[in-house]
């Protein structure tokens, strides 16, 4: 009789397919097809990429050490170095893509994917040579940084898209209209931001797409933007409904009437009127007012439909887009994103679309373990720092040892959900972690 398979051995099967696919056509994946992986070698191409994906916060010799169970034959980290250069960092994109789209029937919020956007600074090893990534002013040596762009889905907790940007070529405008565009999501989308990501051509993108909005933006006043635009009350809750045609022309009727039209100069970056462009592209959208329990007003633009989402329903779904700052959190420290193991910027894109796969993988396993609800005070969740430990080993877990029982532990390791607490961001400067001082 066949045995049933429980969910988590379904995920890593799914996981381990989406890499033996890679595989299989490894000459598009790497940088010398047809050379590349094709000598018998103690670190063949899914190896790396195990390799890759299982890493913590280890030093480079450690991880090793690790993965061969302490061998006399475990390669060295120069071998292991030279292995990895020949892969592109598009292999961890394609499994990504590979190992997400083998799931169906995602979890919505009234019939909508929850979508947020955010970015996040990574600090890599400081190297004065590489002119893209370095930052002089940060220190006596300087520093240098990626800057990550991520799309994540807020109720299924997963990763669905990213940009790694060098930091002198940073642009979340462009990194997240890239992403907006090239998502396979068929489900209907509610795209989820902060403040920094208030531009016409974002909402633009994504009126094309299909998709819904709701994006904070700066409060009316003097200061430029959108709403500074616009005739609206300060301090009170509001719901106003806006038509603007986006234009590059300048005529006395369009300046007759700013509440209508939007100029655009040839410095405004706008994808559906390039510049020297005589026509007009309209944008229908709401600007909403709500007021917090500390009696501050928080401002919205929604293409959202006023009858279905009103002022509260707006303020609950935008409080669900902390999830991805805890996301960056767990990605930084619980599955060491903030340790890269190589000076070289390419190589670090490597590890921070392993780490963003690892992930995935363990949410998704989590989010599937179910918490007995007993007589107690709280109602608990799993805690998910230690569901990726155990879920990190079941990865690494080979075909013929015996896996942990995944569910069992996982719900015996559990956190009360305390609702309604606040704390101040905790926002301070943190240095590379030298190679040579990594955790024991």
């Amino acid at each position: 009789m066949k045995h049933k398979q429980n969910f988590h051995e379904v995920v890593k099967e799914k996981l381990n397919a989406s890499i033996r696919h890679a595989a299989r056509n490894k000459d598009s994946f790497v940088l010398n097809p047809g050379r590349d992986f094709t000598r018998n070698r103690k670190l063949p191409f899914e190896a790396v990429i195990n390799l890759l994906l299982g890493m913590g916060g280890n030093s480079l010799g450690k991880e090793l050490l690790e993965h061969f169970c302490f061998s006399t034959a475990t390669p060295t980290t120069s071998a292991f170095v030279q292995q990895r250069k020949k892969l592109s960092p598009e292999v961890f994109r394609f499994i990504h893509t590979h190992f997400m789209s083998s799931f169906s029937n995602w979890k919505t919020f009234m019939g909508y994917r929850l979508v947020a956007v955010d970015g996040s600074t990574l600090q890599i090893a400081t190297d004065k040579t590489d002119l893209n990534t370095h930052v002089s002013s940060t220190g006596p040596n300087g520093a240098n940084f990626l800057h990550l762009n991520a799309l994540y889905d807020l109720v299924n907790k997963t990763y669905l898209d990213s940009i790694t940007q060098v930091i002198h070529q940073k642009n979340e405008f462009k990194a997240i209209t890239q992403m907006i565009d090239r998502s396979k999501i068929k489900q209907k989308v509610i795209l989820i931001a902060d403040r920094g990501y208030e531009s016409y051509n974002i909402f633009a993108h994504a009126q094309e797409n299909g998709w819904k909005y709701l994006i904070r933006i700066k409060k009316p006043g003097p200061r430029n933007g959108i709403a500074s635009k616009l005739r609206l009350p300060v301090e009170e809750e509001f719901s106003s409904e806006h038509i603007i045609r986006m234009t590059r022309k300048q005529t006395k009727v369009i300046k007759s009437q700013p509440l209508l039209y939007r100029y655009l100069t040839k410095r405004s970056t706008f994808d559906y009127l390039p510049p020297g462009s005589q026509g007009f592209y309209e944008l229908s959208f709401r600007i909403v007012s709500v007021q917090l329990e500390t009696g501050k007003f928080q401002y919205f633009i929604t293409n959202l439909d006023p009858q279905l989402f009103s002022g509260e329903k707006i303020k609950a779904l935008y409080k669900m887009r902390w999830g991805i700052e805890t996301s960056f959190r767990d990605l930084k420290h619980t599955l060491a994103l903030n340790s890269f193991h190589s000076i070289k910027a390419e190589l670090c894109r490597q590890e921070i679309l392993a780490r963003m796969i690892m992930y995935n993988f363990c949410e998704m396993i989590t989010l599937r373990v179910i918490i007995n609800k007993k007589d107690r005070k709280h109602t608990y969740q799993a805690n998910f720092t230690m569901a990726i430990h155990i879920c990190k080993q079941l990865f690494k877990t080979l075909a013929d040892e015996h896996p942990p029982d995944v569910e069992t532990l996982i719900a015996k390791h559990i956190l009360p959900i305390r609702d309604g607490r606040t704390h101040p961001r905790n926002i301070r400067y943190r240095a590379f972690v030298s190679f040579n001082y990594r955790v024991a």
